[in-house]
């Protein structure tokens, strides 16, 4: 049997007939309603609107987590694979991660979104509708945000990669490491561990 998912009813209620347009793409983002099965960010002015990735992608973003999960029952931290909202410190703008690493009390902005300067590490999985924006666009975004550390999976480079940056400053990683699944890649405090990337290569087909 075949499900369909019911199409988001966007048209004007009465209470909202008469409101002005969004005007920015933040004031179309607060205007919109909850998209089940949507990812929606605001990255460089522009609202993004995509579909969840696809099962292989997020089953990278919880090896990751599952990496990390003893570290993060050590220090009392939660982690988020693809399911929660971080808004950018300065321009405000929302983002959604693939995995997010934070501290328990980690500020929010709002109810929703934690606050990227309380952040201690996200990750984006690359897939080829997101190579622009994943590569070239986040990190900066990140870093002008003080996240201490990306680290990007990127499944879609020849061969695939894992990247971390680290020491942002004026919008920029300082630090950057770059390896090819399969070899280890440390990653500096506030984390303080080696990752064995060899954990994605089954995932990616090459066990």
């Amino acid at each position: 049997m075949t499900s369909r998912r019911r199409p988001a009813d966007l048209r004007p209620s009465p209470e909202t007939a008469s409101q002005p347009l969004p005007g920015t793409a933040r004031e179309l983002f607060d205007a919109l309603p909850q998209l089940p099965g949507l990812r929606t960010e605001v990255i460089d002015g522009r609202l993004i609107v995509s579909p969840v990735g696809t099962p292989e992608h997020g089953w990278l973003a919880m090896l990751l987590s599952y990496e990390l999960y003893p570290l993060i029952l050590d220090r009392d931290w939660h982690g988020y694979a693809g399911n929660v909202d971080v808004c950018i410190d300065g321009p405000r703008d929302p983002v959604e991660p693939d995995f997010v690493l934070a501290p328990a009390d980690c500020p929010r902005w709002g109810d929703r979104k934690l606050l990227s300067s309380g952040l201690i590490m996200v990750a984006e999985i690359v897939s080829p509708g997101s190579v622009v924006d994943d590569r070239d666009r986040k990190p900066g975004i990140y870093a002008s945000g003080q996240v201490p550390i990306m680290i990007i999976v990127d499944p879609v480079a020849t061969p695939a990669t894992v990247t971390v940056l680290s020491d942002p400053k004026d919008g920029v990683y300082l630090t950057s490491t770059r390896v090819a699944v399969g070899s280890p890649v440390h990653i500096p405090e506030p984390v303080g561990f080696t990752l064995d990337t060899s954990v994605f290569e089954k995932a990616l087909g090459n066990p």
